[in-house]
């Protein structure tokens, strides 16, 4: 039960962050989807810097791990919003900003995990 507890305060967190980022970063001639494409960009970079300072460290506890990654980072990044403004580019014909949000956020998101590890070695 405390797990899930944790879970759920770290996904409360996330989604926090997530809402506030979302607001100071949207503007209305950017494309709707530049703001998730920077949260689950970002969400990804943390998602590797806490996983591999962890490794590093040795000493993190399942729950410690648990409210960080699967709540907090769970909670801040969103596979749905992608999932849904995907659907309204395809919808609206937008296939060069579909292709091009999907493929960079898969890419990006890959490689923002590889640079977390990375700079959790160095800190």
């Amino acid at each position: 039960m405390k797990a899930a507890f944790l879970v759920f305060l770290g996904g409360g967190l996330g989604s926090m962050l997530r809402y506030f980022i979302y607001k100071w970063t949207y503007h209305e001639t950017y494309p709707v989807f530049l703001s998730t494409l920077l949260i689950n960009v970002s969400g990804s970079l943390l998602l590797g810097v806490i996983l591999g300072y962890s490794l590093k460290q040795g000493n993190w506890s399942d729950n410690t791990l648990l409210f960080l990654t699967t709540g907090l980072c769970g909670g801040f990044t969103t596979f749905s919003t992608f999932a849904i403004e995907n659907q309204a580019l395809l919808k609206a014909g937008d296939y060069l900003n579909f292709s091009l949000y999907t493929f960079g956020s898969i890419s990006l998101g890959i490689l923002a995990i590889f640079a977390g590890l990375i700079l959790s070695k160095l800190i």
